[in-house]
């Protein structure tokens, strides 16, 4: 119904930069969804990253990214993306891609539900 293909990611040092993108497909996908990153650590729960509404103009960061981490979206490409400056060892996780159709329900995303890409590995060594 919904496919999210995700690339970029892999293995940069403490103070390195790394870019991700994630574009959606399938017929139950709208530009009009917020999509946006979780990630999750081992031994750790999936935690948020960043969400962006489908005009842009609707932002959110987890506190821990806010000023490193910068999330856009291109509609016509169905495609979201994030770029990952002065990256830390703690910033070590798995990526997903998310979409859902409401922004408030993706904040407070918890458990199943929504839409998941497959995730990709990001690790930053110290």
């Amino acid at each position: 119904q919904v496919h999210l293909e995700e690339s970029g990611g892999g293995l940069v040092q403490a103070g390195g930069s790394l870019s991700l993108s994630c574009a959606a497909s399938g017929s139950g996908f709208s530009t009009s969804y917020a999509m946006g990153w979780f990630r999750q650590s081992p031994g750790k729960a999936r935690e948020f990253v960043a969400a962006i509404d489908w005009s842009g103009g609707n932002i959110h960061y987890a506190d821990s990214v806010k000023g490193r981490f910068i999330i856009s979206r291109e509609n016509a490409e169905s495609t979201v993306y994030l770029q990952m400056n002065n990256l830390r060892p703690e910033d070590t996780a798995v990526y997903y891609c998310h979409t859902e159709r409401f922004m408030e329900s993706f904040l407070n995303r918890r458990g199943p539900g929504g839409f998941w890409g497959q995730g990709t590995q990001v690790t930053v060594s110290s």
